[in-house]
């Protein structure tokens, strides 16, 4: 694989496919190859479908070479987080619960990339069965961060992240239960998109927390977002073009996210709003309590939903799991019925009156995490920093989850500080523009 190719952009190689001056055929090869001879390969793919990416490449090229593209992304390579059911290679989810399981069918988000041309190069490690903010998973792999590889990639997307931040994928799709594709994203220095809850069908994706459950990209930049949503929402990729932050209404939300900052994140945020207002954007500081009263409910939000998901599976078996994931699960056993029916009907209402108290905004801005990415080992050695780390990486991001809507982090440039913008549901497309825009001020 050319060092080009290893570092272009989804959107870029997609032209050069319509130029004639790449083939999907060799583009595909190349990143096949170059995996297993990469360094951290194993360390961030579970696993490659070689048959079925040669095959999905050699009718890319075809179509190219008749003319007849699907669209920007044909024959355009992609990773694909190890949740998502590929007939007939192993889905595991990272988790030794589900060792050698072999689905049937794909997921509908597999067949809709595919119908969009792309193609599918193997399924990327993550942590076990998605609950943990981290990355670390001693039970199947470990993926190492770009800026650090004795470090935690973030997770749980954690191979999706590295797939594309290593040159081993132009782009990758993830699930965001949490912040599963927003701190990896931000940990790594890519983009990363949490979608509306429901707008990505989750038909066969490996469930976690249904209530709040999301695929989503991991990409380069705001263009290869924008592109990688139209394929799995199959519509229109929104229209990046003349976006500007000019007039744009910001709102830094000071309520839980800016406490307690690792010092290099808090000034790459700092910097970040600075260059966001010197291109023209307006900057007010918001506290909602409503995030204080959702952030409250989370625990058993959580723990309910995912252990009432596993409890079968887990208790069968639950020595094959990491103990503090296992703990993290377990922790859901101790939640009634009652009090989850009540928590989510409280989380409701909360959500109505944020929606409420930020709908003058264009978007609402925070650090992606307050946190930087922990050594892999020292959270091995010490299960209550695993825990402490865990909860800090997921403090953030989960405000998106609790509040609902779309949620976009960006590389500040600033290593492994990310900048977060939320909007409201369905709002994706306004989000990317203005990602877009924010995307240009950072440089």
């Amino acid at each position: 694989m050319t060092d080009d190719w290893a570092s272009t952009s989804a959107a870029d190689l997609g032209r050069a496919i319509e130029a004639g001056k790449a083939c999907p055929v060799a583009l595909a090869e190349s990143f096949l190859a170059a995996i297993p001879r990469h360094p951290e390969g194993a360390r961030i793919y579970a696993r490659l479908t070689e048959r079925r990416a040669m095959a999905a490449a050699m009718a890319a090229r075809g179509r190219a070479r008749a003319g007849l593209r699907r669209g920007p992304l044909d024959g355009v390579p992609v990773s694909v987080k190890d949740l998502l059911d590929t007939a007939g290679t192993a889905t595991e989810a990272g988790s030794a619960l589900l060792k050698g399981r072999i689905p049937a069918m794909d997921a509908l988000a597999i067949t809709r990339l595919e119908r969009a041309g792309c193609v599918i190069l193997g399924k990327t490690h993550m942590t076990e069965l998605a609950f943990s903010g981290l990355g670390l998973n001693p039970v199947t792999a470990t993926p190492p961060c770009i800026n650090d590889t004795d470090a935690v990639a973030g997770g749980s997307s954690s191979g999706a992240a590295a797939s594309v931040a290593f040159g081993l994928a132009p782009f990758a799709i993830g699930s965001d239960t949490g912040g599963s594709v927003r701190v990896p994203a931000a940990w790594n220095d890519l983009v990363g998109l949490k979608t509306t809850l429901g707008r990505i069908p989750l038909g066969g994706v490996v469930p976690l927390a249904p209530g709040f459950d999301t695929l989503g990209p991991l990409t380069r930049n705001t263009e290869d977002a924008a592109l990688a949503l139209a394929a799995l929402d199959e519509g229109p990729a929104p229209d990046l073009r003349g976006a500007t932050l000019q007039g744009a209404r910001f709102a830094v939300l000071e309520t839980i996210a800016l406490d307690a900052l690792a010092p290099a994140i808090a000034a790459a945020f700092d910097s970040a709003l600075r260059r966001f207002e010197r291109a023209g954007a307006r900057i007010t500081r918001l506290h909602a309590p409503e995030v204080s009263d959702a952030m409250a409910l989370s625990g058993v939000l959580y723990t309910a939903e995912c252990y009432g998901q596993w409890r079968e599976a887990i208790e069968a078996a639950p020595e094959r799991m990491f103990p503090p994931v296992l703990a993290r699960f377990r922790a859901g056993a101790s939640h009634a019925a009652h009090a989850y029916v009540r928590a989510r009907s409280e989380l409701e209402a909360l959500r109505t009156a944020y929606g409420a108290r930020v709908a003058g905004f264009d978007a609402v801005l925070l650090p992606t995490t307050a946190s930087l990415p922990p050594k892999a080992a020292a959270l091995l050695a010490d299960h209550e920093l695993f825990t402490r780390e865990n909860l800090l990486a997921l403090r953030n991001t989960r405000i998106g989850n609790l509040m609902g809507g779309a949620a976009l982090t960006l590389p500040t440039g600033s290593p492994s500080a990310g900048v977060s913008l939320m909007a409201p549901p369905m709002a994706e497309a306004r989000l990317l523009r203005l990602g877009r825009a924010a995307e240009r001020a950072l440089g």
